[in-house]
């Protein structure tokens, strides 16, 4: 027998989407060359040798697309601004051709009472901050601040949502440890170091962010948290999974949330946390307002002395169900959402109430990349992506019925697009779109999104 979930009617409802992976445009109207520009154009770094030279030439059909999300009924869009259209050499001279395109496209989601959820950085950093050393530069914390204040003073009269970093863990271990993201770089300390100036960046963004608003406003920032699950009960498999919950979660929760960190914990953390982290650092990273959650799949390690740092290896279950990317583990959500409530806002410290400043929590990120394609009467018939969003929407849910305040859900993405270096082959979207044509067309997916948004819930 079904049961209605429902949401309360203040629950924000979205999609969201990323500058590099949507706009196109590349080098038009005074742009400059961001790290990701120059990834995908050097080669065997992305499938097929794809880019997102044009990627689906949001630049020039925003209205078309603000239309689909009017059309899908959705309250909000969480979207990135391009550092490099903003401030072509990261840091000087403004240009204001870039920042006019996000002022037509923050007008045209007014127009259709759609917020605007502004994301200032989701892993294009400029070419020219890379030259000098790229986030393992503390120096690029403070040019980011200032790319933060240029685009408040445009922009904070019409958006009061500000997300500073879009997953500064990915933007430092798989830019800088693995090499598989911008800038392709394979470096065990400059990882660690880029990940503690990202999280330093959020903080100095955030100050800068409210002085320079033209109205109150949110700050928040989005972090991919995966649930750490052992292999198996042994101690070794137990610890190994203690020591990736470290790295891949509590890494950039326990700066935003208690003022901590547990890099001290590594022996590369230890080597460099005396030079790394300076006095006040922690204070300053500890601010936020609204804290997002990026939720794909969850982590199942084993113990393995041949990686480094960690010692641990990632497994694949046999018998479970995958997309093309990842397990499909739909009670992944609820235990992370769960796990952020207890371990960080329930109960608060005792005497310290005052000090703990409770963010609103979202989940900003969540989909299935699975092989969509149109159908003979041009409809596209993605069930397994209406099946998995009915799954996860229920998990947040059930975290929501036990005490979470959960405050909305962002579906990953809006359309399909560039997958980073797996390039075209992955698709997101709630929006097909024929890469050689353009064209737009909403999914099976879409309507049903569009349907709960509509009903303030969904029959499960």
């Amino acid at each position: 027998m079904s049961k209605f979930l429902a949401f309360p009617k203040d629950f924000v409802w979205g999609c969201a989407s990323s500058s590099y992976q949507v706009e196109g445009a590349w080098n038009e109207d005074g742009k400059g060359p961001s790290i990701w520009d120059t990834f995908v154009h050097t080669p065997d770094h992305v499938v097929n040798g794809e880019t997102g030279d044009e990627a689906v030439d949001h630049y020039h059909r925003f209205k078309e697309d603000v239309a689909l999300m009017k059309e899908l009924g959705l309250d909000a869009y969480r979207f990135s601004v391009a550092w490099t259209r903003v401030l072509p050499a990261g840091t000087g001279a403004i240009n204001q051709a870039g920042l006019d395109f996000y002022d037509r496209l923050v007008d045209e989601l007014l127009k259709h009472k759609i917020e605007p959820y502004l994301c200032l950085f989701h892993y294009d950093l400029p070419q020219a901050l890379q030259d000098k050393g790229g986030w393992p530069n503390r120096d690029t914390a403070y040019a980011f601040a200032e790319y933060a204040r240029v685009v408040t003073e445009r922009l904070s009269d019409r958006v009061k949502v500000w997300m500073t970093l879009n997953e500064p863990w990915v933007a430092a271990m798989a830019g800088y440890f693995a090499g598989v993201h911008a800038p392709g770089i394979r470096e065990v300390p400059a990882a660690f170091k880029a990940l503690h100036h990202l999280m330093l960046s959020h903080g100095l963004a955030a100050e800068a962010i409210r002085s320079s608003a033209k109205q109150p406003v949110k700050v928040g920032i989005t972090l991919n948290l995966n649930p750490i699950h052992p292999a198996s009960q042994s101690k070794r498999d137990r610890d190994a999974a203690s020591r990736m919950d470290a790295v891949l979660n509590r890494a950039t929760l326990d700066p935003l949330l208690k003022g901590t960190t547990p890099i001290q914990e590594f022996a590369i953390g230890k080597m460099l946390s005396g030079s790394l982290i300076k006095p006040g650092d922690l204070e300053k990273i500890r601010t936020l307002d609204l804290l997002g959650v990026n939720y794909y799949t969850r982590t199942v390690v084993k113990y393995d002395p041949k990686f480094p740092v960690v010692a641990t290896a990632q497994i694949h279950p046999e018998g479970k169900e995958y997309s093309g990317m990842w397990e499909i583990y739909p009670e992944g959500l609820y235990e992370l959402l769960r796990r952020i409530w207890k371990d960080y806002f329930s109960p608060l410290p005792a005497g310290d109430e005052s000090a703990v400043r409770v963010p609103e929590i979202m989940v900003t990120e969540n989909g299935i990349p699975v092989p969509d394609g149109l159908d003979f009467d041009g409809r596209v018939r993605d069930e397994r992506r209406i099946r998995y969003l009915r799954n996860h929407i229920a998990q947040v849910h059930r975290a929501m019925d036990e005490g979470v305040p959960v405050k909305g859900y962002f579906h990953w993405s809006l359309m399909d697009n560039f997958e980073w270096s797996l390039g075209y082959g992955q698709r997101f979207g709630l929006v097909y779109v024929d890469f050689r044509t353009q064209k737009r067309t909403v999914k099976d997916s879409g309507r049903w999104f569009a349907d709960l948004i509509h009903e303030k819930g969904f029959d499960f």
